[in-house]
Formats: C-alpha cells, structure tokens, sequence
C-alpha cells in the first residue's frame, strides 16, 4: 500500500510467515475534537488467546485429509502434488479475456478447531507452479451456531502470470461473513457469532496432459478475535540487536510501471518483501530481471511488484500473495500471521528474523515518520538498547535514507491497536499486529524455538 493514500480495503489485517521443516511439527494533520473511546476499547490487557495459526508442511500433514486425485510427496521438503486428474473444466480468465481448459485434483485438509473463535482468518500457502499450472485455495468454516460458510475462494495464483493473472475474487459473502480481498471476517462479531472450525481445500490446475504440476510445501491459516483498542499495554524493552538487511526505497521507483498500483509509490509491502528475500540470500537471476528497463536501478523491487500483483484487488499488497511469491525462491518459506506484543517481534529479530509489518497512523502520531498512512508496511530489523524499534521503511526517498528509528511507545501503539481516529476525527480501524515472518525452510534449533514460541509452529 501507499504510504500516503488511504486503504482501499480494511486495513485491519497484514501477512508473515512460518519456515517448514520436515523434522520439526508443528492522511496526517490533527483530528478533529476526539469523541471518547468506546467502551472496552481502552488499554487493558488481553485475557486469553487472540491468534490461531494452522500450517500444513510435513510428509503426514500430506498424507491426512482427503485426496482426490492428489498425493503426498516425501523428501527433503515434503509436498502436495497433482498426481491423477479427477476432472477437467474451463476457467475464463477475468482478466484477460482467455478461455482454456485444465485438468485437476483436490485436497481438503482435516478439520482444524482453533483455541480462538475467530471474527477473521487470512490464508497462506508456499508452492511452486510450473508453467502450464496454478492452484486455487479456498476456505470453509462452521460458525459458533453449527452453520456453514460456503466455500470461499481466497486466492487463484501462479507464481508467473503467463498462464492466468494471479487474483482474489471480490463479491463473496453468504450475509453473516464476507471476504474482504484476502480476509474472511464475520460481518457483525458484536453479535457473538463466530468462526469455531475451519477446513481449507486446494485445487491443483495443469494443461490436460503436462507432464508437471503444482507442488504445494505449506498451506494453513491464521485466525484471530483482536479485541477493540485504542491503546495496549507498554511492553518492557529486551536487549538490543539490529540485523544487516539491505535497504530499499520504494519511491525511486515512483512512476515506473503504472500497471502494477500506479508505480513504486504505491510498492511499500514488495519493497519490503524483497528487502528479507535478499537478507536471506535469494534474489532473482539476471534472466529473470531481464524484462526490466535496464536504466531502472533496483530491478529487483519491480520484479517483486509485478509478482505480488493481485490483478482484482490491482495492488501489490495481497497479504498471502507477498509470502507465496517470497517462498517462489529455494528453501524460502512465509505465511500470514498476527504477533500479539513487541515482545513476540523481538524474540523473532533475535533469532535472526526480520518481520515486515502493517500499521496505519497519523503523521504526529509516529515521530520522525513525516508522513500520515492508512496502511504501510516496513520492515522491523532490530531494537536499541533504548528498545526503540529501527525499521527500514520503504516509504524513504532514497536507498541510504530507509533506516529508521522509530519510538518504541509509539511504534508499539499503531502497530497492536485496532481502533484509531483518522485526520477527520473519525473512528477507523488499526491493522491490530499483523506481519509477515519469511525464514529458511528448515530452521535452525533456535529459530525453530522462536517460532515455537510465537505460536507460528506447533510443539
């Protein structure tokens, strides 16, 4: 999202990741006079569980749920692949006009009932497409009554957008649930209604007779009840430590390729993507880049655009779409999640994560920013021994400029929240603490016990 121009949907959710491993289960200006914060809404702390993550990634996840016309895959990444076509049929691409005809399989997970009933759930998946191929995810849950959802579909994706054009698919609501985009959320969760268990099916598409089909590594969801607030409790600084990771602006890129979300302005969550791809040591091949102008500098920035654009939404800030494309690259893994304290962030940046975040705030509202946002990303790489947060945010005019350092009080508050009030003095929603986590897809002893701990992982 563009770091100045408002949300074009809820900015209430944003996307991070969990690392696979077969070993291992699992506006700015000040508001009008402010009304009084509704009851509830203040500081108070929270009282149970807020976050569910569900992840499916190894050999017996596979083999569990039912297959039709799918497999399960061992080795050193375990995988879900399309072994036996269980039928065929014609999709008309929305946008691009084009009929064609796929065969394909499906897989429907076991049935997964949170600890949190949930008012949203965001899905992620990791695959590899290879040309000729795609996949659809698609989520269905059994709300607190012992009624159904439809089938939602949460995202038609390829890594490449040669074969169809990677899109969310608006108009989806049964009138008690709604997808907004990537997000599935109860529509009035004052009333007490609920997601209480979910399922997730996966469509593997092929050309009729492709000798190569999707394989899927990781697939699940996060799911979360955040309550309202406008402030959350201060957390208590831990040691310092910042992480090297490179440094991107996305507003060097303003004006280039408009098709992707009117150019690089607008280009905060793949900056952000590919500035921990490249912390972890990926980055596309020359070949790969070769599409680009070459006068352009920080190809890859635009490459990282052009693959998250989700061409329904026309953006690039597709929450599960920046994890998937991120995961497109060797032993890369991601997923959507939410954190629930400063606390959590930190024990992942000590255990060498950088965390792309989501927050939305007014320009007073965070010091030094200089700018006022609906929602953008940056990305969290370390603390002060002050325990002030250092981002680098991609909302910087030059490369040099990205590294920020942001007041911990401050940056904590527009990060957790879920209410605020905008430039108008009209009550709007926060992004309550969403993220991407990207890492290896084996993870070390310590990583894997950062990730245990965040609950991105199961024990």
């Amino acid at each position: 999202m563009s770091a100045s121009a408002p949300a074009p949907r809820r900015a209430v959710l944003a996307a991070a990741l969990a690392a696979a491993t077969a070993a291992t289960v699992p506006g700015s200006g000040t508001p009008a006079a402010a009304a009084p914060a509704p009851r509830g809404a203040g500081g108070s702390g929270l009282t149970g569980p807020t976050v569910d993550n569900r992840f499916w990634y190894a050999l017996r996840h596979w083999q569990a749920g039912t297959h039709r016309g799918t497999a399960a895959l061992a080795g050193d990444r375990p995988a879900l692949t399309l072994a036996t076509a269980a039928a065929r049929t014609e999709y008309a691409d929305p946008h691009t006009g084009r009929k064609a005809t796929w065969e394909y399989a499906t897989w429907t997970s076991p049935v997964h009932r949170p600890a949190v009933p949930a008012t949203e759930a965001v899905v992620s998946w990791n695959a590899r497409t290879p040309a000729g191929s795609w996949l659809q995810a698609e989520l269905r849950a059994t709300y607190s009554d012992g009624t159904r959802t439809p089938w939602y579909v949460m995202g038609r994706w390829a890594s490449s957008d040669a074969d169809i054009r990677r899109t969310s698919v608006d108009g989806q609501s049964d009138g008690r649930s709604t997808v907004w985009t990537d997000t599935l959320a109860v529509d009035r969760p004052a009333t007490g209604l609920r997601l209480r268990d979910w399922q997730l099916r996966l469509t593997l598409y092929r050309r009729p007779g492709a000798a190569e089909a999707p394989l899927v590594w990781l697939a699940g969801a996060m799911v979360s009840d955040v309550p309202d607030r406008f402030t959350v409790p201060a957390s208590v600084p831990g040691p310092a430590h910042e992480l090297k990771v490179p440094r991107y602006s996305q507003e060097v890129h303003a004006g280039r390729y408009p098709q992707y979300d009117n150019g690089g302005e607008a280009w905060c969550s793949p900056t952000s993507s590919q500035m921990v791809i490249e912390y972890w040591g990926r980055r596309p091949s020359r070949d790969q880049l070769s599409w680009v102008d070459s006068r352009y500098s920080d190809p890859q920035v635009c490459h990282a655009a052009r693959h998250t654009y989700d061409y329904a939404y026309k953006g690039c800030g597709n929450w599960p779409f920046n994890p998937a494309y991120a995961a497109t690259y060797p032993d890369l893994g991601g997923v959507v999640t939410r954190l629930t304290s400063l606390t959590e962030l930190e024990t992942l940046v000590r255990a060498g994560f950088p965390v792309i975040t989501s927050q939305s705030f007014r320009k007073e509202e965070l010091t030094g920013a200089g700018y006022g946002t609906a929602g953008h990303l940056m990305t969290v790489v370390g603390f002060t021994a002050a325990g002030d947060v250092i981002a680098n945010d991609p909302n910087s005019p030059t490369d040099d400029a990205v590294r920020r350092v942001y007041r911990r009080r401050e940056w904590e508050n527009v990060w957790l929240r879920t209410k605020r009030y905008n430039s108008a003095g009209k009550v709007v929603s926060g992004t309550g603490g969403i993220c991407y986590v990207y890492g290896p897809a084996r993870p070390s002893a310590a990583q894997t016990a950062a990730l245990l701990g965040v609950g991105l992982l199961a024990p």
